[in-house]
């Protein structure tokens, strides 16, 4: 009788414990939830749709040619190229046509003797094409009162602008050394030349390392004791921040930035993306001024530093606002010089010049005294 009783409970433990498990969810099988099928499916599409996103977001970079085939119909001007040096603007005549940049400012060798011929070079490319080059100068002797002669004589010759200029420099590989430079931007004759830049209402373009510090805090002395003359400050954005950038412009009225996009998005040395300037840009919209340093510093060179250019127009999102950095800014500084008494005098000189020569701007004057030699 017990030996029955034990099978009894033994054969009940049994079944018990099979119920139990065939009670239980199987880890093969799924486990039900209160969602429908259809939440289901939605949840799963748009998770799907999200990472497809996702991955092309991360995936889809514009190339220099889907770039220049959205944003080529505006009016491109490199603000800063020293492609007279060595003649290597002749090299980059196709180039310019296949990125579309229109026009270019453009000298050689800064602050130093060697200028003087890059100067020249410059001149002798505006005077074959004046519709793509704007010759600024540099080779001013900014250490010695005869240096004022200089600028004076070529902006009454109908240069557009002077720079780049070793305003101060302490790290520049390139400008640290050279024998023209000053300690500040308040050295030497600078202060006499930021005064003809008011009279003949042209622009200075202005080296200055470091972008900070005591150099920076000249500059500002400067900006504030010149407020007539137009001030520019090369490629601002390079070991700069966009803080300070926006810092000095929110301060000085009279300074005009110019920005080295390449810098930004491909020079490993850059702390910041073009992204990251986007919002001062925007706050000033009429100071900015695209260049390309001709790609100093950059693997690729100024190739890269015209794709630099598009990039951060296409950051900004934004076409008029992109038109006005990418030349209606530099544009606009041209258009208010007025013709020089040098210009003027050519130009009543020449046989059957019956125009009016009233209110005549230096590019127009320019333009009407090469079109005779030619």
């Amino acid at each position: 009788m017990v030996y029955m009783l034990v099978i009894v409970v033994i054969i009940l433990m049994v079944t018990f414990s099979l119920w139990k498990k065939m009670d239980e969810p199987s880890e093969n099988m799924p486990v039900t939830t209160t969602s429908s099928p259809t939440d289901s499916a939605l949840t799963t599409s748009d998770t799907a749709a999200t990472d497809t996103e996702s991955d092309s977001t991360e995936t889809e970079v514009k190339s220099l040619y889907d770039l220049v085939a959205e944003y080529g119909d505006l009016q491109l001007v490199d603000t800063h190229n020293h492609d007279a040096s060595g003649f290597a603007y002749s090299k980059m005549q196709k180039n310019w046509e296949h990125s579309s940049v229109d026009r270019i400012v453009l000298f050689g060798d800064v602050s130093e003797p060697s200028a003087i011929k890059t100067d020249e070079i410059a001149w002798g490319a505006y005077e074959e094409d004046p519709e793509r080059f704007i010759p600024f100068f540099s080779g001013i002797n900014l250490l010695d009162e005869s240096g004022l002669q200089t600028v004076r004589d070529n902006l009454e010759k109908g240069y557009f602008g002077i720079g780049e200029i070793a305003a101060a420099s302490t790290y520049s590989p390139a400008l640290a050394h050279v024998a023209w430079k000053t300690k500040d931007p308040m050295d030497g004759i600078l202060p006499d030349i930021y005064k003809l830049c008011a009279e003949y209402k042209v622009p200075v373009l202005l080296h200055i390392d470091p972008p900070n510090g005591a150099p920076v805090f000249k500059l500002e002395e400067a900006l504030e004791a010149y407020p007539d003359t137009t001030f520019i400050f090369a490629h601002i954005n390079a070991h700069n921040s966009p803080y300070n950038v926006e810092s000095l412009l929110e301060k000085h009225p009279n300074l005009y930035a110019d920005f080295f996009a390449g810098f930004t998005a491909f020079n490993p040395e850059s702390a910041y993306e073009l992204e990251d300037f986007v919002p001062v840009i925007k706050k000033f919209p009429d100071r900015f001024l695209l260049s390309t340093d001709s790609g100093y510093g950059l693997s690729g060179g100024e190739e890269k530093a015209i794709e630099g250019m598009y990039r951060l127009i296409d950051a900004l999102d934004d076409r008029q606002i992109a038109q006005q950095v990418a030349g209606g800014n530099l544009e606009e500084l041209i258009r208010i010089q007025p013709a020089t008494d040098t210009q003027l005098e050519a130009l009543r000189n020449l046989p059957d010049m019956d125009r009016d020569l009233t209110n005549l701007t230096k590019e127009e004057a320019g333009k009407l005294v090469l079109n005779y030699k030619k």
